[in-house]
């Protein structure tokens, strides 16, 4: 099926655009938050710039499903399906780090079409469309430039990054420790926005797990578009439903290494 890329791609950089709009505000101020029944905390403004990306899909794209984190799955047998992260590290939002994002992905019968990386603090913005270099804009006035991952060659050369060990209970955790024993470099934190720094080339790999379809699907665009690859631990493609785990490498090169530290 032939897809209005232009089309698909405004109605996404309208979407990230609203929901910055929304979140903005809320950023460093007092608004408290709750935990959903999975214990992860969610405030207002998640709610709020959900509604406001769902509002704008009702409009532009009736017919289309959307997939949100806040509130759940609309017109499931659609063909396009929109998937939305209104905040994706939330913690970090609550405690006034700019490192959460915006995500939005689009889908066709599962395929990934495209996906946006917002940060709405910085004005930082990663755009990934299906057969294209992934975009990068360093803040809201600035032109956006295509952008490439690293070609780190072997894991000894390579930064690790984890957004916390929260992720790594039990068995994961004890896999992961023999990734992390073959890199150079550890790092912390950064949830979605690291995936951003891997596409621009200042990280090489990034595993995580407990990681939700809306975690990731916008991700892959971004990540694959400039250069990198995605994959669960055992280097099969991420789908819904799927184990949870998530590995990208800047240089696709260094996958199959990757893998087989993860699989223990």
């Amino acid at each position: 099926m032939a897809h209005d890329f232009d089309l698909l791609t405004e109605t996404a950089l309208a979407l990230a655009d609203v929901a910055g709009v929304v979140i903005r505000p809320y950023f460093r101020a007092p608004i408290g938050s709750n935990d959903k029944a999975d214990a992860s905390p969610v405030t207002i403004a998640d709610r709020m710039a959900e509604r406001v990306m769902r509002a704008v899909l009702a409009e532009r794209h009736p017919e289309h499903g959307i997939l949100g984190e806040e509130f759940g799955l609309d017109n499931e047998g659609a063909g396009y399906r929109w998937t939305l992260d209104p905040i994706d590290g939330t913690r970090a939002f609550i405690t006034g780090r700019p490192t959460f994002g915006t995500l939005i992905a689009l889908t066709y019968d599962g395929e990934p079409l495209l996906g946006v990386i917002d940060q709405p603090i910085s004005g930082e913005r990663w755009l990934g469309v299906k057969g294209r270099p992934t975009l990068f804009r360093a803040r809201a006035t600035a032109v956006p430039g295509t952008v490439g991952t690293r070609r780190c060659e072997v894991l000894a050369d390579a930064d690790l990054s984890c957004t916390s060990l929260e992720m790594l209970e039990d068995a994961p955790r004890d896999v992961w420790k023999q990734l992390r024993a073959s890199v150079k470099r550890v790092s912390w934190g950064g949830d979605c926005y690291a995936y951003g720094l891997l596409a621009a080339g200042y990280i090489d790999v990034i595993a995580e797990c407990d990681m939700k379809t809306w975690d990731w699907a916008a991700l892959v665009p971004v990540v694959e578009g400039a250069g990198g690859r995605m994959t669960d631990w055992n280097g099969d493609p991420l789908r819904a439903g799927g184990d949870g785990t998530v590995l990208a490498v800047g240089n696709p090169a260094l996958l199959n290494d990757a893998v087989e530290r993860l699989r223990g």
